[in-house]
């Protein structure tokens, strides 16, 4: 079954994008797995929906981003924005009705994504301003290439960071992690996750 056409522009643009950033092997490796299991595209999934958050979609895709490859990366995300699926973060206990109402991800391809599959996850987190994402942790390895201004915290240290627009990082399986975005502007990151990385 063909990957639709807005989705692999999506794929074409995002991976390059981020393996040019990639900030250690790992993260390069992860990636070229990614890719290869790309090749294969899969039957599709979740239909299109859209939260509260989703206003500042646009906003955060108008940012100019001082580089060739992130402007098409862009271009490719407003295109395929009608099919994206948002939805809540489905971190019970964890979170407020504030925090519902000013965040959501869209997983691209995965489970539930416009491309349903298991081995791969590639995503969208969008976070309104002066929202901070938990603390949280997955087996997963996953690189981040981050689309907007925000600060995020990882393995590297106690301190948040600020990778800036076309800024990367790589989060090791079960590293506990966590993002928020700026007092005047959404935070717009992508995630692309291995999950059979686990396994090798």
């Amino acid at each position: 079954m063909p990957r639709p056409a807005a989705l692999q522009r999506l794929v074409d643009t995002a991976l390059p994008a981020m393996r040019a950033r990639a900030p250690e092997p790992a993260a390069a490796i992860s990636l070229d797995r990614i890719e290869q299991a790309l090749a294969q595209a899969v039957e599709g999934g979740a239909a299109p929906a859209e939260l509260p958050v989703c206003s500042w979609l646009e906003p955060a895709l108008n940012q100019p981003t001082g580089a060739a490859d992130l402007d098409a990366l862009f271009d490719a995300l407003r295109e395929l924005a009608p099919l994206m699926c948002w939805r809540p973060s489905g971190r019970e206990g964890d979170t407020t009705p504030e925090f519902d109402d000013n965040h959501a991800n869209a997983m691209l391809i995965g489970p539930g994504g416009i491309e349903h599959r298991g081995d791969v996850w590639i995503g969208l987190s969008l976070l309104a301003p002066a929202t901070r994402y938990p603390d949280h942790q997955h087996k997963p390895e996953e690189t981040y290439l981050v689309l907007s201004p925000g600060q995020f915290r990882n393995h590297s240290g106690p301190d948040w960071f600020t990778p800036g627009m076309g800024g990367s990082f790589y989060n090791p399986p079960n590293v506990v992690h966590a993002m928020k975005s700026a007092d005047d502007a959404p935070l717009l990151a992508l995630w692309a996750l291995y999950p059979e990385r686990e396994a090798a």
